[in-house]
């Protein structure tokens, strides 16, 4: 309930609408005598979150800084994912440098997984604290140092200690982008740009493959990590320079009436909301010029700033001062381990980490498969049949961002004009047949040793479309019921999904040795399956879950 009604609003509106309005469930109409602020391109479009009047707001930015916000963090969320992955063509060179075996070489990326998930715990508290700001420099810094330490590597220890920091330095890009998105984006337009989010992520996860094959096979594989330190290096300026801190504080109803009273003076508009001290008094003055902003008797104007603000020097320190430090550090570090209870935060973690597993698998078992006979394939060749992978995730993010917002657009206009953040649900259907055919096809294909056309061109395109659309849409369901903690959420996520990677990466190449590829693909893909048809459940019994947790204090964050 980004709107922040007060509970005077809310229940005017709840009697009007004759529905329960609880978080999650957003009014994108005018109803009755209440007026909201606007999209300037369609003048019936109520905006969600509702914009403040300061120029400041990123919500007001225009379109400059938050195409150039937006930039900085797809690029550092790219050249953070650009590197850990990539180290799969290379598993042949690898081993002999170091002496090593495969299930060894496997745990220089299921190592980095594992400790890229929990580090969250460290970054997500200091982005809710002091700013993203601060984050997205400290995490390409550390990104910077490990690829440099990769690149000089002698030992196989040493390796994976540069591949740990690397890890911890990445940690980021897989919670920090979405954020960004929620900071600066209205409702209506998040399902897009959470899918590019996901696109991106897993397309720099596929990228790196395609050219660390070819430079390990052409020139050195260390050349590889002195690419990546020149990324970072490119980075780190692009952020300093084009990444205005976007944390913004929108004051909940609570927290107005509490300042009011504290200073015994009615509370008046703040962040685009009225509220008044004397309900009664406000409905015999409905007309009055003094009530302005999203809610009033008479048709609201548009906000000035719309579209025009720019980013204040402030918004360009190294960080944001917080009153409270440590107990926000100390309160941030709860919250994910708080929702990790809550239903829908599960199903989006399960959805997400099954649906990465997916993606996760050909990339670990690619040198298995094909560097081994029949197809005796050399490591530049691998690399780049992951441009399939690459392919599908473009497709993905053509598809599934906008269809998620069309048919919750849909949905919200047959609901007369009530959106539930249930109405992305339907656009998973699709995906999931795509993701069981990609799994079907690649797993299949490596047990009979199928031509490497159809498991390339259907099977790893498959996984590419699905791992850029399942977890957008996963996610942005869990974020549009509980926005006030949308990076809390994402760490949940992270924990889970890189455990679950993790796990599998450390018996992969066992399993398929014991059992096969069928088994081991057809598991993880079954889990998917499963934890999507619990999407059904979801769609009847969603708002239920969220009346459960509709007094929980990560509202009011």
């Amino acid at each position: 309930m980004e709107m922040n009604y007060n509970k005077n609003t809310l229940h005017q509106l709840e009697q009007e609408l004759n529905i329960r309005i609880v978080p999650g469930t957003e009014v994108m109409t005018d109803v009755g005598m209440h007026r909201f602020v606007k999209s300037q391109n369609n003048s019936e479009r109520v905006l969600v979150p509702q914009p403040s009047d300061d120029p400041h707001d990123p919500l007001n930015w225009n379109t400059f800084w938050k195409f150039s916000s937006l930039t900085c963090a797809n690029v550092m969320t790219f050249t953070q994912g650009f590197g850990p992955l990539a180290l799969a063509p290379m598993f042949p060179q690898l081993i002999k440098e170091f002496n090593s075996n495969l299930p060894d070489v496997v745990q220089l990326i299921g190592v980095p997984i594992l400790v890229a998930g929990f580090c969250n715990f460290v970054w997500v508290p200091i982005s809710t604290t002091f700013g993203r700001r601060p984050v997205l420099i400290l995490s390409t810094l550390v990104c910077l140092v490990s690829s440099i330490w990769k690149a000089k590597a002698q030992t196989y220890s040493s390796f994976m200690g540069a591949c740990v920091l690397g890890g911890f330095g990445a940690g980021p890009s897989e919670t920090t982008q979405p954020a960004v998105v929620a900071d600066v984006m209205f409702l209506h337009e998040r399902g897009a740009y959470n899918t590019m989010y996901f696109a991106n992520f897993f397309g720099a996860i596929t990228l790196g493959p395609i050219i660390a094959g070819s430079m390990a096979d052409h020139t050195n594989w260390r050349n590889y990590w002195w690419l990546n330190t020149a990324m970072y290096a490119f980075t780190l300026v692009l952020i300093i320079f084009g990444f205005p801190e976007t944390k913004w504080h929108r004051a909940h109803p609570d927290e107005i009436q509490r300042e009011a009273v504290k200073s015994s003076i009615p509370p008046t508009k703040d962040n685009g909301m009225v509220q008044t001290a004397d309900v009664e008094d406000s409905e015999k003055k409905k007309s009055s010029p003094g009530l302005s902003g999203h809610l009033q008797s008479v048709p609201a104007p548009r906000d000035p700033y719309l579209g025009k603000g720019t980013p204040s020097k402030q918004q360009f320190m190294f960080f944001q001062c917080n009153a409270h430090p440590i107990k926000s550090l100390l309160l941030d570090f709860w919250i994910p381990l708080k929702i990790s209870a809550y239903p829908i935060v599960l199903f989006a973690s399960f959805g997400v980490s099954f649906s990465a597993v997916s993606f996760l698998a050909i990339n670990l078992t690619q040198s298995q498969a094909f560097a081994a006979p029949p197809y005796n394939y050399s490591s530049e060749r691998i690399g780049l049949f992951n441009i399939a992978i690459l392919i599908g995730a473009m497709i993905g993010l053509a598809t599934a961002g906008p269809l998620s917002d069309w048919i919750s657009m849909k949905l919200t206009i047959a609901n007369k004009g009530i959106r539930e953040p249930e109405m992305r649900l339907p656009t998973m259907i699709t995906y999931v047949l795509i993701m069981l055919i990609g799994n079907l096809i690649t797993a299949y294909g490596y047990q009979n040793a199928w031509n490497w056309k159809i498991i390339v061109i259907i099977g790893y395109s498959c996984a590419g479309i699905q791992v850029a659309a399942l977890p957008a849409v996963t996610s942005t369901y869990a974020v549009d019921a509980y926005k006030p903690v949308s990076s809390s959420i994402f760490v949940t996520i992270t924990v889970v999904k890189n455990l679950w990677g993790y796990g599998f990466s450390k018996f992969v190449t066992d399993w398929i040795v014991s059992d096969g590829y069928v088994p081991t693909f057809m598991t993880n893909a079954g889990l998917a399956t499963l934890i999507c048809i619990f999407g059904i459940v979801f769609w009847f019994m969603g708002k239920r879950f969220r009346i459960w947790t509709r007094n929980s204090s990560v509202h009011r964050m």
